[in-house]
């Protein structure tokens, strides 16, 4: 996990995307936003390069490769399973099977999308401290090295 990565936004509705920008903005946070419509495109980021997301955060429903589907793919590919990305779906979806999917697929998170800007926020805010503070495999060793240099 790098708490200095992008996050990925996997949303197809246009809307959201207008509106997440504005949530994380007002949020100030300083990682990168970066926005998908579909999972293929993010899995093709994702296996371009050498960039280490903060989080993602994907839709189920979304075109070509859905979101369970992504999140397999990522799961069972050991070069990108290796970089512990937290894969937290958002989603209208409350449908009961879904949440068990996610968690059956190793999903860190399901949260619905609150209908409100305030709650929407509210959840931003909640999902980025949480991530923040939460320590991956990669982070130990070096606060190791920082706590045994003080």
């Amino acid at each position: 996990m790098n708490a200095e990565g992008p996050i990925i936004i996997i949303e197809d509705d246009i809307d959201d995307h207008d509106i997440l920008k504005d949530i994380f903005k007002k949020l100030d946070y300083p990682n990168e936003i970066l926005f998908f419509h579909d999972g293929e495109g993010a899995l093709n980021f994702l296996n371009e390069g050498d960039v280490v997301p903060f989080l993602i955060l994907s839709d189920i429903n979304l075109p070509k490769l859905d979101g369970f589907e992504l999140r397999e793919k990522i799961r069972t590919d050991a070069q990108l399973d290796i970089k512990c990305i937290p894969y937290l779906f958002f989603t209208t979806s409350s449908n009961e099977k879904h949440v068990i999917d996610a968690y059956s697929k190793s999903a860190q998170g399901f949260f619905i999308k609150p209908n409100n800007i305030i709650e929407l926020e509210n959840t931003m805010t909640v999902i980025m401290e949480y991530w923040r503070r939460c320590l991956a495999p990669k982070n130990v060793q070096s606060l190791k090295n920082s706590s045994s240099n003080n």
